[in-house]
């Protein structure tokens, strides 16, 4: 792995923003709050955890009337629901552009699902009276704010509990995090190369596909300008970690390190590393088993080019996110 890469990997605590009511901040309209213990109390372990709540920062008070979106599903307002006549959107909408341009050194975000400020996605938006709401809204702000910072991982918080995409959450959080700390100085070809390389089989595992164009895309590093070529590079890098890293794309991921130890595995070894790689593909074992042993003979066995390798950790260990069948 290069230094930059490397010097990227050493995790200081990475800033992520959060809606505050799930911090246990009693800021919802009613006074209460919705407190997410694996937020405040795993996460927050790992993390420094940012509260922001943009309803009151833009002085709605607590408690206050509640408000939802009104009219348009494509283009909402946020607007009283017993006073249609209070219309806090624009409010909204510059306080999400203000702290996008603002908290550039988050890596991620968590937010209050079905929120009119703060859901990320399937928020109601109210019609006509007597029509069903559309579950297809974006909260004001998260909008707002998401147009400053598109690359950003954002996550809501009842998403959390599924296992993969709470893994696919952190581990996208934590690739922009290096992304970010590459960026603190000046972007250069080999960087971009370096970067690339440190996380082919992190792309592999999430489809070849991705892996395939983001190397071409690489391969003309130094042939015109360098920003340009970085931004295209990490906007398509972001997109791919979305598709989930599935059982049969892992595996594939698996039996290509497993090809790095054909010289050194004997033939019980090589046995018992692919009856793992398959327990794990048919669902039998978590993912963490044969990763745990291919670290183990690689330990045994270093390989420069896996050393290099972001895949076989792309997250502290003690999250416990590859241990879920």
């Amino acid at each position: 792995m290069s230094e930059d890469v490397q010097q990227a990997a050493v995790q200081p605590r990475i800033r992520l923003g959060v809606s505050s009511c799930l911090l246990g901040e009693e800021v919802r309209f009613d006074g209460g709050h919705k407190r997410s213990g694996f937020i405040s109390d795993i996460l927050g372990r790992y993390f420094e955890l940012v509260p922001l709540c943009p309803e009151v920062a833009i002085g709605m008070g607590i408690p206050r009337p509640p408000i939802r979106l009104q009219g348009d599903p494509e283009r909402p307002r946020a607007v009283g629901v017993r006073d249609r006549s209070t219309d806090v959107t624009g409010k909204l909408e510059q306080y999400g552009r203000d702290m996008g341009r603002t908290h550039d050194d988050f890596s991620g975000y968590l937010l209050k699902s079905k929120s009119p400020s703060c859901g990320m996605e399937r928020v109601k938006v109210y019609g006509e009276p007597g029509t069903p709401p559309a579950a297809s809204g974006v909260g004001i702000y998260v909008r707002s704010f998401r147009q400053q910072q598109p690359l950003l991982p954002m996550e809501e918080e009842g998403r959390l509990n599924d296992p993969a995409l709470r893994e696919n959450f952190i581990e996208r959080v934590y690739a922009y995090y290096r992304w970010q700390q590459l960026r603190t100085t000046r972007m250069t070809p080999r960087k971009l190369v370096e970067f690339h390389a440190a996380h082919k089989l992190v792309l592999m595992a999430h489809g070849q596909e991705h892996y395939r164009a983001l190397g071409r895309m690489v391969a003309e590093a130094g042939k015109g300008p360098i920003g340009e070529l970085a931004d295209a590079y990490i906007a398509r890098f972001m997109a791919a970690l979305k598709f989930r890293a599935t059982p049969r794309r892992h595996s594939n991921v698996l039996m290509h390190l497993m090809g790095y130890l054909k010289k050194h595995l004997d033939r019980e070894d090589k046995a018992e590393l692919l009856e793992l790689i398959d327990r794990y593909r048919t669902g039998r074992l978590p993912l963490i088993v044969p990763i745990t042993l291919l670290k183990h003979h690689f330990r045994r066995h270093p390989h420069p080019y896996v050393a290099g390798q972001v895949y076989l950790e792309p997250y502290p260990e003690e999250l416990l996110l590859r241990n879920m069948i």
